[in-house]
Formats: C-alpha cells, structure tokens, sequence
C-alpha cells in the first residue's frame, strides 16, 4: 500500500496544481498539510516564473500573433511554476469565463486576458468580475464594444447573469435589460494591426458619454447603477455564493452534471457545497478563502480519483512524471496541437459555456489520442522520471519481484489506485520476465526495457485517466 501521507499530498497537488514528482512529494509529505496548503493559497510567497528565457530558445515565442506558441508557454509555466495554484486558477476561470480567440482572432488580447485571469483568481469574485468587464477579450466575444447608451445589447449582461456568476433562475429577463443598460459605455480603444506594426494589446475605455445614467432595477434594488454597482450586488447573492461553490467543487473535487442543468439537478454532495458557500459569504466572496476551506475539508481528502483529467490537466501531469520540460527543450509548442486533438484548445473554447467535462472528455478518439501521448512521453527511459524510478529500484539489496515491480511502478505513477483486473493484467506481464536485477549491464538494460514497459501500460490504463 502507497504511504497515506504521499498519497493525500499527491492528491493535492494533482488537484492544486498538474501534479509532482515523486522527489517533491516526498519533501511536501515531511511537512504539516496545512503548511503545504498555505503556501498553494498563498502564491506570492514564492518568485514568479520567469518563462522569458524561453525565447532564447525559441524565437518564434515572440510571436504573439499565434495562440498555439503561447499555449505551449503555459504548459511550461504548469509544470515549473513554484506557484501551481495560481496556474489551476487561471485555467479553472478560463473555464468559468469561456473566451476564444476564434472570434477576434487576436492573440495578444487573449494572452492578457489569461494574464488578468492568473492575477485575480484567488481573489475577491467582486474585483475579479469587474477586471473581466473591463477586459478587452471578454468585451469583444461577448459583445459589450456594441452595447450602446441608445441601442443596449444584451449579450454580455445575459452571460454574466447565466454562466459567470448565478444561473438560470436566479433573475429575470427585466434584470439582463438593466445589467446591459448598467454597462454601456464599457469598451476598448482597437489595437494598431498586428502587422506590419508590431503586435499590441487593446486597451479597456470606459465612455461615459455613452453610458445610460438613468435609474434602473436590478434584483429588487433601484439606483443608477453602473458596471461596479452590478457586480457588487451580484456578489452579495446567496444564488452567486452556490454557484460559484458547485462550479469549484465540479473543477477541484468530482465530476458535476453539465452546467445547463444545474437549475433542475442537485449537487450530488450538497453538505460540501455548503461548506463551501457558508465559507464564501463569511469572506465577502473572497476566493482564498473558499480555496483554504476546500483543501482543509475531509470531503475533498476523502474524493480521490472522482474527475476525469482534463486534456490540460492529463497532459501536465504526465509531463511530471516523465520530468520532462524542466527546461527549454524541443516538442513545448507541440503541446497544444496534442491537447486540440484531445478535445481542449486552450484560449479558445468551443462556445462561452466553456468546455463540457467529466466523461464527455472521452470518446474513442480522445481516448486513443491520451494513450498515444502518455505512451510517447514515458517511453524515453532517458527522461529524469524514468531514471528516477530506475535508481529507486536498483538501490535495493535484493532482486525485485513482479510484485514490487507492479507496486513500485503505481507508486511512482500516483500514487495510483487500480482494480483487481488491472492489477492482475499488470501482475502477470511483470511476471513474464522473472526477477529483476541490475548486477550487469545485460541486467540494467533488460530492466530499464520492463520498466519502462510497466509504465507505459499504468499510463495506458483506465484508472490513469481520473484525476
């Protein structure tokens, strides 16, 4: 059996970040929990990456034209980063806050707007909506650019009520009519053109001249509400503190039915939202905090291996445990061309109510699209994982047997926890070989080879695919 300490660490790292290596897991697993969870929640105790250097490397980095050489960027900032939560963040309200670049098709603005999204994630829900009215991508998908003190539109209202902060029900057509009113006037200054002059972020504006200044309604309460008034009244909802709490518990903890049906679904543990939204009110919606009740609570220790990883998330992780792209090295761009084909194009998600997760990650295509890349990743013994494992096998005394093999091999996997049937198919490949030794170089490569072998089928398994 894994060490329960190793394990509950490498399930908070798993869900906090993109995973550990088994030499990080075992230097978190020397120290209180809640130390470790104190510095996830509190990131600016550590430096900030530095992912700069990665232009020397690669030049075409500097190219902010194409959103593929800036998703490989932020796969290297998961796997390195000394502040994972920060990243999780980003990509959990990347999510929430569905914004593609498919639309305007420009990727600076996009890249600030993950940046807004990394800078404000674990704070207040109140300073992180207004940031995303106010941020250029989110105002041209969703349309505020055209929303007018004489001709309202209702996009970006309908979407803030509908799928970032509430949910259906909680409010009525009356108040999506005022939310637009209340915004008008919030919009951008357009960038120079990428080419031939350089490549620019837009610039947020607000036109007071165009904003309707006339007393509106919003959830019982009347005033001439603007943007900021909006926001603050939404946050102070009990609908808002639910929602936001199931959206955290579908992302860090289990799998959730789809958004559009959570106005006529129950959350499958309903004492864990509201743990979650009891911490939520009691902090003013600070996301921090609702961040420091999940990891400290015994139904989050207790949910091992309840989610389907994501493309992002299964590719991070596997990268972790290979322990490859510590450093620039070729293949980074490539990432999001692999996490495309598994069904996740980061800064650019199918339709603003984000990806659909949980099994409707996996078809037979995605499915085989997550073996291929697990298999081509690990199967490099070269790779600082892989050698890893190696010296942690041969610094034994004695011959390793099929089952240390087997065990050794889920631990460094996982620790991983698979089903009697699984276990016994890898029991009985480990077997085929006899013993493994490391006396003789015919020994170490004929055991390196079955141990890499062993990898590759825990990679390919069914229970690799839960997070």
């Amino acid at each position: 059996m894994a060490n329960d300490r190793i394990a509950l660490m490498a399930h908070l790292m798993r869900r906090a970040g993109f995973g550990a290596t088994r030499a990080e897991l075992d230097s978190l697993a020397r120290r209180p929990y809640e130390e470790v969870v104190e510095d996830l929640v509190n990131p600016e105790r550590f430096p900030e990456l530095d992912d700069k250097v990665l232009a020397r490397y690669y030049p075409h980095l500097m190219n902010q034209d194409n959103p593929g050489v800036w998703n490989g960027r932020w796969f290297y900032r998961m796997v390195n980063s000394k502040r994972p939560l920060q990243e999780k963040m980003a990509l959990f309200w990347h999510h929430v806050f569905a914004t593609g670049w498919t639309k305007s098709e420009h990727t600076p603005t996009m890249v600030q707007h993950i940046e807004m999204l990394r800078r404000n994630g674990l704070g207040n829900l109140r300073t992180l909506l207004v940031e995303l009215s106010r941020d250029p991508a989110m105002i041209y998908w969703l349309d505020n650019s055209e929303n007018h003190r004489d001709a309202p539109n209702e996009n970006y209202g309908r979407e803030l009520l509908e799928l970032f902060s509430m949910g259906i029900g909680n409010y009525t057509e009356t108040d999506i009519k005022n939310v637009a009113r209340a915004f008008t006037g919030w919009t951008f200054e357009q960038p120079i053109p990428l080419y031939p002059f350089g490549h620019y972020p837009a610039r947020f504006v607000y036109r007071p001249e165009d904003h309707d200044d006339s007393e509106k309604t919003f959830l019982g309460r009347r005033g001439k509400f603007n943007g900021e008034d909006i926001v603050d009244i939404i946050v102070g909802q009990p609908a808002a503190a639910r929602f936001i709490s199931r959206h955290i518990y579908n992302f860090f903890v289990a799998d959730e039915p789809q958004v559009p049906a959570w106005s006529i679904t129950p959350p499958q543990d309903q004492a864990a939202i509201d743990i979650l939204v009891e911490s939520f009110e009691r902090s003013n919606g600070d996301i921090r905090s609702v961040m420091r009740t999940l990891f400290y609570a015994d139904f989050f220790k207790e949910t091992r291996h309840q989610r389907v990883k994501s493309p992002t998330e299964f590719i991070a992780g596997t990268i972790k445990l290979a322990g490859d792209h510590q450093y620039p090295s070729l293949g980074l761009v490539a990432l999001d061309s692999a996490a495309t084909v598994m069904g996740q194009k980061l800064m650019d998600p199918p339709t603003v109510e984000g990806w659909h997760t949980g099994k409707e990650w996996i078809d037979g295509g995605t499915l085989t699209e997550r073996v291929n890349f697990a298999v081509e990743t690990i199967k490099d013994p070269a790779k600082p994982g892989i050698q890893a494992l190696m010296g942690r096998l041969a610094g034994r005394k004695k011959p390793v047997t099929a089952r240390q093999l087997v065990d050794a091999c889920l631990d460094h996997a996982g620790p991983l926890e698979v089903e009697k049937a699984t276990r016994q198919a890898l029991l009985d490949v480990a077997s085929s070989g006899g013993e493994i030794r490391f006396e003789t170089e015919k020994a170490r490569a004929d055991a390196q080879a079955r141990i890499v072998r062993m990898l590759t089928l825990i990679v390919a398994s069914r229970e690799y695919q839960f997070a």
